[in-house]
């Protein structure tokens, strides 16, 4: 399991889902503006994240300037042309996003269920005027 790491920051560009080769792949890029700890005003950070398969769906979700969390893999591959020296491609691949500020709500690509144990799980509570002599043990 790759380790997943986290970036904070305002939503500047959104592309075009894109579909690769013939087997149907997906994919959509993202530029982020870096905010938080890391930013500053002099010499802005910019981070492009990439949505894969059925995460592009995700960004229909933000605009522009939407400042979001956004949770990603580092992905890396090596490419060796004929006669040239070894090149490294390495793309943040992005699989949950969260908006900034907005703790209620949670976008990960699918509707969140509420928590087991919720009021709903309960029912109505018992009448005051049942048996208090009927013990369940």
């Amino acid at each position: 399991m790759s380790k997943s790491f986290e970036i904070q920051g305002v939503i500047h560009s959104i592309g075009e889902t894109t579909e690769f080769g013939n087997n149907g792949f997906t994919k959509r890029e993202y530029v982020v503006k870096v905010t938080g700890g890391e930013e500053n005003s002099n010499y802005p950070n910019y981070a492009a994240l990439e949505l894969t398969r059925d995460n592009c769906a995700l960004m229909d979700l933000f605009n522009i300037g939407d400042e979001v969390n956004s949770h990603f893999n580092l992905s890396g591959r090596l490419w060796s042309p004929a006669g040239k020296p070894e090149k490294c491609f390495t793309s943040l691949q992005a699989w949950k996003l969260d908006r900034v500020g907005d703790s209620d709500a949670e976008v990960s690509g699918h509707l969140q269920a509420p928590p087991p144990g919720g009021a709903a799980d309960y029912g109505q509570l018992p009448s005051s005027d049942a048996n208090d002599d009927e013990l369940p043990f």
